[in-house]
């Protein structure tokens, strides 16, 4: 009973819960990046990053733009996933440090919870990997093929 409490899920299992962690990711940080790049503008974005100090705050927007809406397509192919994972670990810390360093910890009173947890996922699938239902391993198992 102990073994299988403490015993990783079976190899699909993880692969499953791993396409599912990668999709809800990639359509949280698209429809963010969305927010910033269509329904704010880039423009607004900038004005808005340089009201909170952030350095460099037009080319901030723009790498946090092409990061969540490029980097969430990404994840939902499951395509480059330990850079995608980094970037937007990155992009997690800047939130983190410029916006909500020394904030509450919920979202809902403008806390780090939100950008703690999407950086947390960001590592984890930067350090795992994607799984077997991505384009990732259909690249590795082609080039092993090939071999």
């Amino acid at each position: 009973m102990i073994r299988t409490l403490t015993s990783p899920a079976p190899a699909l299992a993880q692969d499953a819960a791993l396409l599912l962690l990668r999709l809800a990711t990639g359509v949280a940080l698209i429809a963010h990046g969305w927010q910033k790049a269509v329904t704010d503008g880039p423009t607004s974005t900038a004005a808005g990053f340089e009201r909170l100090g952030i350095p460099l705050a037009e080319l901030s927007a723009w790498f946090a733009i092409v990061v969540e809406v490029g980097g969430g397509v990404l994840l939902l192919l499951g395509l480059l996933t330990p850079l995608v994972g980094l970037l937007v670990a990155a992009v997690m810390a800047g939130a983190f440090w410029f916006v909500h360093r020394g904030t509450e910890v919920l979202v809902a009173e403008g806390g780090w919870e939100y950008v703690a947890v999407l950086g947390g996922i960001a590592l984890v699938l930067a350090a795992v990997g994607p799984g077997r239902f991505s384009v990732d391993a259909a690249l590795r198992a082609t080039a092993r093929s090939a071999t």
